[in-house]
């Protein structure tokens, strides 16, 4: 009965890529007929402006969007294994917003994107063990101790991020939007920088699979299973640094993506990582096109930055989880 619902949801999900791969080729200022656009992607057409609008705009974005959004969807979902917590996520505790500081100071100091990946990863790196550290009680993260760490350590590096905007001068707004999520700079360029972080990630998580399953019976119970709890733990938040790094170097802050993707997904497929990572990560990229997609096209010729929409979606249902922990931890009591 897994396998079937399993299999359906796979499905759906692809036809949901296919349909969301054609919109956004299609979409945009410039119309290129459906015809032109197999065209030039079956190499049948080479040069000319409707070529590179397609093979050097629309193309790389929607990859980007696809590997930014498994890399987000991924990292939640470790997340909340390593925390044992469903309102654990990079942009809800913090992480993001170091990974945003260092990205922000890399800007500042007009360096390379591989700069703005390596600053990213440090700010996020320091995010993340502080909250580990602070929010930790007896060997267990709480929601409450998490939120409370995640949301004053975020207003403490926003408060830094906007420090670096104001010193920017002129430069301040272009930093101000990317701030709220955007993907028009996307480039093959900055694709192939966002693969090797995607696959170190991915390849970790996949191997460390039946550790983060270990994790999620508790700490006592994954040590007597073998696990070294405490190094393990700080091995994952380590790459999970590494995911909300890239991605907000290259798209911005986006935040909730691997909030509701990997609950979603849960419910699907349960709580083994075999499953559940992939699909989450597959999901992730394909629900991240989906944000793009309506971000370019509600008022076009408008861009929404994409961190809106995925707040749009992501706001009410982390609400929804926030109150059903609390209650949960009232009845406990």
């Amino acid at each position: 009965m897994k396998d079937r619902k399993t299999a359906w949801f796979i499905a759906g999900v692809s036809f949901l890529l296919l349909v969301l791969f054609l919109v956004g080729l299609l979409s945009g200022s410039v119309a290129i007929p459906l015809r032109q656009m197999a065209d030039i992607l079956l190499g049948f057409e080479r040069g000319g402006a409707a070529a590179e609008i397609v093979l050097g705009i629309r193309l790389p974005r929607i990859v980007m969007a696809l590997l930014v959004g498994m890399m987000l969807a991924a990292g939640g979902t470790i997340s909340q294994a390593v925390f044992r917590n469903p309102l654990a996520d990079p942009y809800i505790i913090g992480i993001s917003s170091g990974a945003v500081a260092g990205a922000a100071l890399a800007f500042v100091l007009k360096l390379s994107d591989l700069w703005y990946g390596a600053f990213a990863f440090a700010g996020a790196l320091g995010a993340s063990f502080l909250i580990f550290r602070l929010s930790g009680k007896r060997g267990k993260t709480d929601a409450s101790s998490l939120l409370i760490v995640g949301v004053a350590l975020s207003a403490f590096l926003s408060a830094m991020s906007s420090f670096v905007m104001y010193m920017a001068g002129q430069d301040s707004y272009r930093v101000m939007v990317w701030t709220m999520g955007y993907l028009g700079a996307a480039s093959w360029f900055r694709v192939a920088l966002l693969f090797g972080p995607l696959l170190l990630s991915l390849g970790y998580f996949t191997w460390r699979r039946h550790e983060v399953d270990a994790l999620l019976l508790g700490d006592a119970e994954a040590h007597s299973l073998g696990v070294p709890v405490g190094s393990m733990k700080r091995q994952l938040l380590l790459v999970v640094s590494l995911t909300a790094a890239f991605s907000v170097a290259f798209t911005g802050m986006i935040g909730f993506v691997g909030l509701i993707v990997p609950h979603g997904v849960r419910l699907c497929v349960g709580n083994g990582h075999s499953r559940l990572l992939p699909l989450a990560a597959y999901s992730g990229g394909v629900f991240l096109l989906l944000a793009d997609t309506l971000a370019r096209t509600i008022i076009a010729p408008v861009e929404i930055p994409i961190g809106i929409i995925t707040a749009l979606f992501g706001a009410p249902f982390f609400m929804f989880l926030a109150i059903r922990a609390g209650k949960e931890s009232y009845n406990g009591a």
